[in-house]
Parts: C-alpha cells; sequence; structure tokens
C-alpha cells in the first residue's frame, strides 16, 4: 500500500510538470538499462513507475492473499485454544471426587509405612548403640588386661618350671632327706623303671605327702579314657593351683613298693568352705593285671565319714553293699570292670573304683555351687558330681578334693601327725 501510495503521488507530480520546460536536462546526464535514453526526471520515474505497475498490483494481491491465510490460522488457532480451555475445565467438573479421595488415602497409607519404616530403623539404631556401647566397654576391658599383661611381661620370665632337686622313692623320703618346701619333685618306687614327677606337701614336722589328685576348679575335664587314667593327666604345678590324676601306674607303684603300708587321705571342701577328711589304713591299688584293684584294711578315721564303706541311700536294702568300694577295680567308660549290669563309669562320666555304682566319687563331674538335679545330671540322669555320700547328700557336688598318701608311721592313733619313734617302733622308710 505504501508503494502504490508513492507510485500515485509521482504520477500526479508528472502530469503537473509536463507542459513545463525540461530544465532538467544535463549534459552529464548518463543513460541507464532501467529509465532507457531518459536521465531519472520525475516523468521518467513515473513512466517507470507505470510500467512496473501491473508487477507490483499482482505481488500486492498475493500479499493480500498470504496475509488473509495468516489470519484464518490465526483465528483457527485461537479456536482451538478456547476449545482445549473449554474441555480442561469440562474435565474438571466431570472427574468425580472419590478419586482424589483414594489418591489422599494412598498418601495417607504411603506415610504411615514410612513412619513405620522409620520407627523400626530407630529401634534398629539404638540397639546398635547399645552394641556399639558395649563393645567399647570390652574394649576399655581388653585394654586394661593388655595393660596387665604388658606390665606382667616386662617381668623376668623363668624359663622352666622350679622342680626340687632332692629326690626318693616317695614325697616321706624326700622328706626324710631335709626338703622342707612344698613343690615338685621327681620320686623312683622301687618297681619303678624311671622317675616321674610328683607334688609334695611337705610341713615343717618333717611329714611328706605325695599327691595322687587334685580337683580345684573344674578346668580339668575327669571324663577319660583307661589309657589316659591309666598313665596320668591334668597339669602338675610349683604352686599346686591346678588339676590333675597322678595316674593309676604310678599309684600303684607307690603304694606298693614297702613293707611299711601307706594312709590314704581323702580331703574336701564344699561350696560353704567347710572342710573334711576321711583317712584309710594300708592302702594300695593293685596293678593293671588286677584293674588296678583299690584296697584297704581299715577306715582310720576322719570327719568326713567313711562312704568307702558305702552308703543306705533308702532306695533298696542292698545299697550299702552295693555301694561300697574296698576291693572293687577300677573302671572307666571303654573299660567296665564294675558290678553293675550297665557301665556305671559311662553313666557317671568319669573312671572310678565302681561298685554298682558308688557312694564316694572324686572323679565325678565338676558342679559349679554344688547342688544339682537328675536333669542337670544329662542323658543317664545318676548322680555323676563329686559325691561323698557320708557328708553331703548325692546331688551335693564338692567345690575342691585332695587324694594323698603318706606312711602310716607317721600317724598317730588319733589320726594326727606324730613323731616316726612313737608308732609300733617303726623306723623311718
Amino acid at each position: 500500500m505504501v508503494i502504490l501510495q508513492v507510485a500515485i503521488s509521482l504520477f500526479a507530480l508528472c502530469s503537473l510538470t509536463s507542459a513545463q520546460t525540461r530544465g532538467d536536462y544535463s549534459e552529464t546526464c548518463v543513460p541507464s538499462d532501467g529509465f532507457g535514453k531518459y536521465c531519472p526526471t520525475t516523468c521518467g520515474v513515473a513512466d517507470y513507475l507505470q510500467r512496473y505497475r501491473p508487477v507490483v498490483e499482482t505481488d500486492l494481491d498475493r500479499l493480500y492473499d498470504i496475509l488473509e491465510e495468516i489470519t484464518n490460522l490465526t483465528k483457527g488457532t485461537e479456536e482451538k485454544v478456547v476449545y482445549m480451555r473449554d474441555s480442561a475445565t469440562h474435565a474438571k467438573k466431570s472427574v468425580s471426587p472419590d478419586i482424589y479421595i483414594k489418591k489422599s488415602s494412598n498418601m495417607l497409607e504411603d506415610i504411615l509405612r514410612f513412619e513405620r519404616s522409620i520407627i523400626e530403623q530407630e529401634s534398629q539404631i539404638y540397639e546398635l548403640e547399645q552394641l556399639l556401647s558395649a563393645n567399647e566397654k570390652r574394649m576399655l576391658q581388653l585394654k586394661q588386661m593388655a595393660i596387665q599383661l604388658e606390665q606382667k611381661c616386662q617381668q623376668p620370665c623363668e624359663d622352666t618350671v622350679k622342680i626340687q632337686p632332692i629326690t626318693g622313692k616317695d614325697c616321706q623320703e624326700i622328706a626324710n632327706r631335709g626338703a622342707r618346701t612344698s613343690g615338685l619333685y621327681f620320686v623312683k618306687p622301687a618297681a619303678a623303671k624311671e622317675q616321674f614327677l610328683v607334688y609334695c606337701e611337705i610341713d615343717s614336722t618333717g611329714s611328706g605327702w605325695t599327691v595322687l589328685q587334685r580337683r580345684r576348679d573344674g578346668s580339668v575335664d575327669f571324663n577319660k579314657n583307661w589309657i589316659q587314667f591309666k598313665e596320668g593327666f591334668g597339669y602338675l604345678s610349683p604352686d599346686d593351683t591346678t588339676e590333675y590324676w597322678l595316674g593309676n601306674e604310678k599309684m600303684h607303684l607307690l603304694s606298693t613298693q614297702s613293707s611299711i603300708p601307706y594312709i590314704l587321705r581323702i580331703e574336701m571342701v564344699d561350696w560353704d568352705g567347710v572342710r573334711k577328711h576321711a583317712d584309710y589304713a594300708m592302702f594300695k591299688v593293685g596293678p593293671e593285671a588286677d584293674m588296678y584293684r583299690l584296697t584297704y584294711a581299715y577306715y582310720y578315721g576322719g570327719d568326713a565319714g567313711d562312704a568307702f564303706d558305702g552308703f543306705d541311700f533308702g532306695d533298696d536294702p542292698s545299697d550299702k553293699f552295693y555301694t561300697s568300694h574296698n576291693g572293687m577295680q577300677f573302671s572307666t567308660s571303654d573299660k567296665d570292670n564294675d558290678k553293675y549290669q550297665g557301665n556305671c563309669a559311662k553313666q557317671d562320666g568319669s573312671g572310678w573304683w565302681m561298685n554298682r555304682c558308688h557312694a564316694a566319687h572324686l572323679n565325678g563331674k565338676y558342679y559349679q555351687g554344688g547342688r544339682y538335679t537328675e536333669k542337670d545330671a544329662g542323658q543317664y540322669g545318676y548322680d555323676n558330681g563329686i559325691i561323698w555320700a557320708t557328708w553331703h547328700s548325692r546331688w551335693y557336688s564338692m567345690k575342691e578334693t585332695t587324694m594323698k598318701m603318706i606312711p602310716i608311721n607317721r600317724m598317730s592313733v588319733t589320726g594326727q601327725q606324730a613323731n616316726v619313734k612313737n608308732f609300733g617302733g617303726l623306723g623311718d622308710i
């Protein structure tokens, strides 16, 4: 439209100037292809525009058509937008509120589930914190133990266990030779092929006890087989703090070597700290060919009672006869030499001079606190503790026991240690 207005203005201007003298001619004018032979005067421009007007009008018509098409497209787009807006509003109005309620409910359930999960995780965190605290306490204890061990390790170490230099055929002979210190000594009984180690209790009066058995804290399991009871097991220590069985073969060699018989003393401590003992005169353990049979002449005395003679438990009139131990062979779980149709050593958990079965059993199972029940006794339910029935009941297990021997000429008639010269004229052995 602007081009058309310009063309009309130029055409009018040419009409007004057509009668005037052409004063715009110049000799320096250079003809151009656009205006033919004329220089570009006002009328020349008008002629040029007039000649190109049809082309311009055609272009303008085409531009009008394009503009109208664009206008139609814009209107269609506006109508589409309005339709989409109306559709969205209608969709919102037509949706049921239950859907949103259901979605809200699902969201609440998710929140509750997450809350439960958080509570469970907090509980786990608390347990882990408790465990961590316990571990920290344990670590502190271990550090303290490490410090104690380090201090102990700074002390000079002894390369070997201290063994006293004096030897003899038993601890009494060692004491007769001047030993006055209890500890570990080598003895060599008359029939022994080689010497072996024992613990000797030696007092200031010169009495020397050869220790055959120790029970102190349950640190050694006494449920052993025949060979182990024959050879001995446990640990000998110079400070006498360990548990052991010296061995049936060594007991045989020690108890049968002299014409002067031995006293067997059994010492016991219960869980109240009370100490009692029982002594048996002319104690002997036979050879392996006789299954290390236990024999003694008589009950020498003591305040623990004579459980080796059997005990009437009230179950059967023959209880006392069938629970005596004098003359019984040694039995283990793998070598049954008792008078019972079953295996007493297997049922009662350890080797001993079993009858049918026992009123005394110093090799029984160690029970902390002493008292136990048939249920505690395990599979067989028999009284398998460390028993001495003439002191405590069969359901009471001793805390500590000792079996030791000494020549009878070191004892008086009352059971107290006496001077050798006061016993029937028997001299030192």
